[in-house]
């Protein structure tokens, strides 16, 4: 698989989408972005914004015209999420930003999303592009329960808070598929593998719990992870998801055990950035930064439930 690849999703009963690798943080198989070729045209997420023009390369060889595309959602404003939406909104002029509400506003005005996230990825931060402003006449705020009407599919919306309060996930019941942010973890195909994310500052373990239990109810055929691509579970769901929970309790008791036995904070994310090897496709690189950003989520968890 090449970073830039148009790829057909053919998991389970899938039609009309598609996702392409953005190359986010200069690695493979690290973000990915999703396109239906529905009736009303539709991108889900939008990267970091670096490398934006790859999602327009990819509608140009769907056949989605710049002009046609009608829903640019996103499942958070975290950039690697929604970063590139301003610049796929000046791309496509007929195109509303879906967002869920209460992050709204900082698509609107994304200076303090771009300090936050500085303070959070560190070096990261040269991956990123500066994320444009996007005209409050073209964001359309989304709650829990809301559906996007694409015609021949729709997304409903689920609010999924653990990770980030501003999070939601997208149900495609037409594809029996879920798009699923970060709600279900990190998907490693090269591994097979589920990892976790818990990035500061508003990762909350129960709520995350809780947000498994969302997509359990839901019970997909088809898990799409933006980090990274598309996972068939068929009736294995709850299964997979619950593997999701274990790994995320465990990975909670690791940090919070250092975090007894060093007494340092700082100590203890180096310690977990010395052990991150190189995960799949990223590199040593991503997999230290990772592993940096979340244990200090979690450090700030395990501070706030105190």
């Amino acid at each position: 698989m090449g970073t830039s690849d148009v790829h057909e999703v053919t998991a389970g009963d899938c039609t009309d989408l598609h996702y392409v690798d953005t190359g986010m943080f200069g690695a493979d198989e690290y973000g990915a972005v999703y396109l239906l070729d529905s009736e009303r045209p539709a991108v889900v997420e939008t990267g970091v914004g670096t490398n934006y023009e790859r999602i327009l390369e990819a509608m140009d060889e769907i056949g989605i015209d710049r002009e046609d595309l009608e829903v640019i959602a996103v499942t958070h404003i975290h950039l690697d999420h929604a970063g590139g939406a301003g610049l796929l909104a000046e791309a496509c002029p007929n195109a509303d930003v879906y967002v869920p509400s209460i992050g709204a506003s900082h698509l609107a005005d994304p200076s303090r999303l771009v300090e936050g996230t500085k303070r959070a990825v560190g070096d990261r931060w040269e991956f990123y592009a500066e994320p444009e402003p996007i005209p409050e006449s073209r964001i359309v705020e989304l709650e829990d329960g809301d559906t996007v009407d694409l015609g021949d599919h729709e997304l409903r919306v689920h609010a999924a808070p653990g990770h980030a309060p501003h999070q939601v996930v997208f149900e495609d019941p037409e594809n029996d598929a879920v798009f699923t942010g970060d709600a279900a973890g990190i998907w490693v195909p090269e591994l097979e593998e589920i990892h976790e994310t818990s990035p500061p500052s508003n990762f909350d373990l129960e709520q995350c719990l809780e947000d498994v239990e969302t997509l359990k109810a839901i019970d997909p055929d088809v898990l799409l992870y933006t980090h990274f691509g598309p996972r068939e579970v068929g009736d294995d769901a709850e299964a997979a998801l619950e593997e999701y929970a274990a790994v995320l309790r465990e990975w909670v008791s690791d940090v919070e055990d250092k975090r007894e036995e060093l007494a340092d904070d700082e100590a203890v994310i180096d310690q977990f950035a010395d052990q991150a090897a190189s995960v799949g496709a990223w590199g040593e690189r991503a997999a230290r930064a990772e592993a940096t950003m979340n244990t200090r989520g979690v450090l700030g968890y395990l501070d706030h439930r105190e």
